[in-house]
């Protein structure tokens, strides 16, 4: 039997408007432009002013959190005051009969482009990837077709650095169900052979080992050369782990000797098929979002916003609402009309908002990183950075840690010393033996320095390293000593060995 009762619970919840706030301020600048561009097209109530942002423009921070007080439609439903004249212009029955024949004015067509030099297109550089090279050079065999698309299917199962993820088995398997062709192991591995000549060497295979190998056999013959092939062939597993003092005890060779071989392999290319990759340009370049130029020690704060153009709510769509609450004649059709007008007006505000929102939170950050930090900003020395976490700025600038984050994220200031990540700015605190509280950044850049001046012949030890940290005053343990290595990609002592 079922009972039924009641129960009191006490949620939170997020506003629609805060979702859209948040997800708008973990946005970078170079990802922000296509977020409006997004919200343009999709809201026609939304326009974009006439007179473009400048990069760099200073906002006032002493605005009201980044309200828009001069707003014209308020979100409560307040009605915009405007002239007979301007009333008189726009007649409802005008936009639902647009709506009705599909002719909606933000929906742009050919004509949309002012001249003949917007339709010209920029000539793209063409590029030939690595299974398109590898593919070329099929037509250097003497092969039916059936022998050809199974070499195609050898070709495309390979990955951009040349090295083949799937087994024969598999292989054959894949062209019996997939291309309807019968074949046997032997067959495919007689084309794989085939195809391991091709240029680039080394590709074609399924492990590193057989990658370098394919490539010493390619070159040409010397004592170097058969000895490296007997290290890679024998002794792999210990020259992967640089234990040269075993394998140059096994081949019974000279210091002078045994570096010329190891010189030898250290030349050729792990991934073969690498250099034809094609980078994304994108990638290549990185949009700050903040700008901190040191006018004589003082410094000063703007934030890009090249990519953040100046929105404003369509006049056209609030002068439909003022027509209709003039016009007499309020029909379901035009409820509904309006209903959908409104929805847009209001939309279109809270993200005029929430844009203006997100650039003064993101100023008021900064500014609190600026602050905190104000001794780097002026030297660019990096040993004068400060220890400080999230809850520091989240306390400074009266913020949750949560949106500190997200204005961390993924956010770059550029300076005279060099562009930065703001989570470069963030390290937590060690303390000297002198109490003093230091960046854990300060020791992982003395770490560095030691490391990059040892002798790579005999390369330091953590525990030597942790002796070393300690004689300059900083007393960290040996585990943290590895932490710190491993966070600066830096190997182990046996690694960095060098001949």
């Amino acid at each position: 039997m079922l009972r039924q009762s009641n129960q009191l619970k006490l949620l939170q919840k997020l506003s629609p408007q805060q979702i859209q706030m948040m997800k708008l301020l973990q946005i970078p600048t170079a990802s922000l432009e296509d977020r409006i561009q997004e919200e343009l097209e999709e809201n026609p109530a939304l326009e974009n002013e006439a007179a473009p942002v400048e990069a760099g423009q200073e906002y006032n921070l002493d605005d009201d959190n980044g309200s828009d007080k001069d707003s014209d439609f308020d979100q409560e439903g307040d009605e915009v005051e405007l002239s007979n004249d301007t009333a008189e212009k726009v007649d409802l029955d005008d936009f639902l009969r647009s709506e009705e024949d599909g002719d909606r004015s933000y929906d742009y067509g050919d004509d949309y482009h002012s001249g003949d030099n917007d339709r010209q297109s920029s000539p793209a550089r063409i590029e030939t990837n690595f299974h398109e090279y590898v593919l070329d050079q099929l037509g250097m065999l003497e092969l039916d077709e059936r022998e050809h698309k199974i070499a195609e299917q050898i070709i495309g199962s390979m990955d951009e650095d040349g090295y083949l993820r799937r087994e024969v088995t598999s292989l054959a398997d894949d062209l019996a169900f997939g291309q309807n062709i019968e074949t046997s192991i032997e067959e495919i591995n007689q084309l794989i052979l085939k195809i391991q000549q091709f240029d680039p060497p080394g590709i074609c295979v399924w492990n590193l080992q057989e990658c370098l190998l394919l490539q010493l056999r390619k070159m040409q013959d010397s004592k170097q050369l058969r000895n490296a092939i007997i290290v890679l062939e024998k002794y792999f597993n210990e020259f992967i782990k640089k234990h040269y003092d075993k394998i140059q005890k096994q081949l019974n060779l000279s210091d002078e000797d045994f570096k010329g071989v190891i010189n030898v392999i250290i030349k050729l290319n792990p991934k073969p098929g690498s250099s034809f990759a094609v980078l994304n340009k994108a990638e290549n370049y990185i949009i700050p979002d903040f700008f901190v130029f040191n006018n004589n020690g003082i410094l000063e704060l703007t934030l890009n916003s090249k990519n953040a153009p100046e929105l404003r709510v369509s006049e056209g769509y609030k002068e439909m609402m003022k027509a209709y609450e003039r016009g007499q004649k309020k029909d379901k059709r035009q409820k509904e009309a309006v209903l959908f007008i409104k929805q847009k007006l209001d939309s279109a505000k809270w993200f005029i908002d929430a844009i203006k929102q997100r650039q003064h939170t993101l100023l008021h950050t900064m500014q609190a990183i600026l602050n905190f930090q104000r001794e780097f900003f002026l030297s660019g020395d990096e040993t004068s950075l400060r220890p400080m976490i999230l809850k520091d700025i989240a306390l400074l600038t009266q913020l949750d840690v949560s949106t500190v984050s997200r204005v961390a994220n993924s956010k770059f200031v550029q300076t005279e010393y060099g562009t930065f990540k703001l989570k470069y700015f963030f390290s937590e605190a060690l303390q000297l033996e002198s109490g003093e509280e230091v960046s854990t950044r300060e020791v992982k850049m003395i770490l560095n320095e030691i490391i990059g001046a040892e002798n790579k012949i005999k390369p330091l030890s953590d525990e030597h390293l942790t002796d070393l940290l300690a004689e300059k005053g900083y007393n960290v343990a040996r585990r943290t000593v590895a932490k710190y290595r491993e966070q600066l990609n830096i190997p182990v002592a046996r690694l960095r060995k060098e001949l």
